[in-house]
């Protein structure tokens, strides 16, 4: 009698652990069919125009301390797409840290092999290689990856991950040169708007208040992408980014870098901004220049390494 109620036991025992894998085998082909539709869905959604550019020396692996070049800018069929939007991301794999570094494109810069200019004028003349290494010999740092962002996909990432919009205390009236106008006031903006709000740069503040607003857009986008809805729709947000991104990276590391940020603990991400507060000084100079930020180039390559040293382990050369 025992025996056969332990064989019954045991018999049941295996016949729940079988519909627990049975369960759990049905959970993953949903959600693997799932994400393969959202993927889909967000290609279909996206197309792109943008150039492809060639020879970036950067890392063949990712390295512990890794620096990926973002530009943005528009592809809206210029031979030379304008670039709005220049940035260091840097993510340390060790302590999951995540930082990003603003560069104000006026700043004014040795550019190897053609002179001083404006930093933005290293991307418009060799691409994003002779922008890293512009980077490379003004500041000291090594950038591995580069991704240029087609800003045209920003809004349909915008709704994707804040459906219901992004709330921003907007100081003044916007409207010169982002084919809009937003009013003064706390106020929710969705993806176009949010694009004209980062954009605008016709105000006393000029550049420095974009990039501000950027940083600030990019902060709360992280907050929203973050939460557990909005990682099942990470598939269809790569849709959507790839077909608005050129970059060297490939799908494997961009999904490593997701996978580390999202099961990390900490998510928070430190912003920076090139030129420091007292590392520049404002000059007009002329000719095809005209206004530029002239940088104390040691004070800032210093302020710049400082920020990106993790545990006093230098992350420029890795």
């Amino acid at each position: 009698m025992r025996q056969e109620a332990r064989r019954q036991r045991r018999k049941n025992r295996k016949k729940r652990t079988r519909n627990f894998l049975r369960i759990l085998l049905l959970l993953f082909l949903v959600v693997a069919g799932y994400s393969i539709y959202q993927y889909i869905q967000g290609f279909d959604r996206s197309d792109s125009n943008l150039n492809q550019f060639q020879d970036f020396k950067g890392a063949d692996e990712l390295p512990t301390r890794t620096n990926v070049l973002i530009l943005g800018g528009d592809a809206r069929g210029e031979e030379t797409p304008r670039t709005d939007t220049i940035m260091i991301a840097h993510y340390n794999f060790d302590t999951n840290k995540a930082k990003v570094v603003s560069i104000m494109r006026d700043s004014y810069v040795k550019i190897p092999g053609h002179g001083k200019n404006k930093i933005n004028a290293a991307y418009a003349i060799g691409g994003p290689e002779l922008l890293r290494k512009t980077i490379k010999e003004n500041f000291g740092v090594n950038v591995h990856y580069y991704a240029i962002v087609d800003f045209k996909g920003f809004p349909k990432i915008v709704d994707t991950i804040a459906p219901d919009g992004i709330e921003v205390d907007i100081p003044y009236e916007m409207s010169h040169g982002i084919h809009m106008t937003l009013k003064p006031g706390k106020q929710t903006l969705h993806g176009e708007e949010l694009l004209g709000y980062v954009r605008f740069r016709h105000d006393a503040q000029s550049d420095f208040g974009r990039v501000k607003r950027q940083q600030e857009v990019i902060g709360k986008l992280k907050d929203q992408a973050v939460q557990v809805t909005n990682i099942l729709k990470i598939p269809k947000l790569a849709g959507i980014v790839n077909s608005n991104l050129e970059t060297n990276l490939g799908t494997g590391q961009l999904a490593w870098i997701a996978k580390e940020f999202l099961s990390s603990d900490n998510r928070e991400v430190e912003s920076f901004r090139l030129p420091i507060e007292d590392g520049f000084t404002e000059e007009n100079l002329g000719g095809s220049i005209g206004a530029a930020l002239v940088l104390d180039i040691d004070k800032n390559k210093e302020a710049l390494q400082e920020f990106l040293d993790d545990e006093n382990e230098k992350s420029s050369n890795q």
